[in-house]
């Protein structure tokens, strides 16, 4: 399978209706490129998992503005008017999820496991709908895991088997989002040969990307 690839082949990769999972938080470590390749598909419907929904113009806020996502489950909305306006409208369905909560999904998703016990939100609006148990004299919500079509994430660093490094804060939620969906499509501002990554370097191994294109910048 043909690893790295053009920009004009990431388009066809999407879908109507699909489940995109993304890296970032406020919009850092977010594959911009890759939104903007979202938005030049013109898909619609999508369900959008993640952090937040950044603001209008960065991370994934233009997806958002550009009408595309019909749901986002993410850990808050407040930076972004946008998002707040489309929910109010009835426009956009937002489940909020509290942060800690969200990734542990997400890991759940990636590790095959059928969901975890968390005391977050026990006695409040979160766990409504949700299962409760008690173990060992405490109340506990049942979260169950979480899984995309695509995870889209941003790298610093590739080798041409697909392993990567991450910049800083940009490895935020990136590591765990490739575990979780079904095609991992990475967008990288170097790509090298393999044996140019020190082994101990790799966050994301090889085997779990599927895509990579180089980042034209911004």
């Amino acid at each position: 399978m043909k690893k790295i690839v053009e920009w004009a082949d990431i388009g066809p990769l999407f879908a109507d209706g699909m489940h995109v999972m993304f890296g970032g938080f406020m919009g850092v470590g977010t594959p911009l490129g890759i939104v903007s390749a979202l938005m030049a598909s013109k898909v619609q419907r999508l369900t959008l998992i993640g952090n937040d929904t950044a603001a209008p113009e960065t991370g994934i806020g233009p997806l958002i503005g550009n009408g595309q996502a019909g749901k986002v489950i993410v850990s808050h909305i407040g930076t972004n008017p946008e998002t707040g306006k489309k929910m109010i409208a009835g426009e956009i369905e937002v489940e909020l999820v509290p942060q800690g909560t969200l990734i542990e999904r997400i890991r759940a998703g990636g590790s095959g496991l059928g969901g975890f016990l968390t005391p977050t939100g026990v006695g409040t609006v979160v766990e409504e709908g949700k299962q409760k148990m008690t173990v060992q004299g405490r109340e506990y919500l049942l979260e169950t895991p979480l899984r995309a079509d695509v995870a889209i994430i941003k790298a610093k660093q590739a080798d041409t088997a697909g392993n990567l490094v991450y910049e800083r804060a940009a490895r935020n939620f990136n590591p765990v989002i490739a575990l979780a969906a079904d095609l991992v499509i990475a967008e990288v501002d170097e790509i090298v040969d393999v044996g140019t990554i020190d082994p101990d370097h790799v966050m994301t191994p090889g085997a779990l990307v599927d895509k990579i294109v180089l980042s034209t910048g911004g």
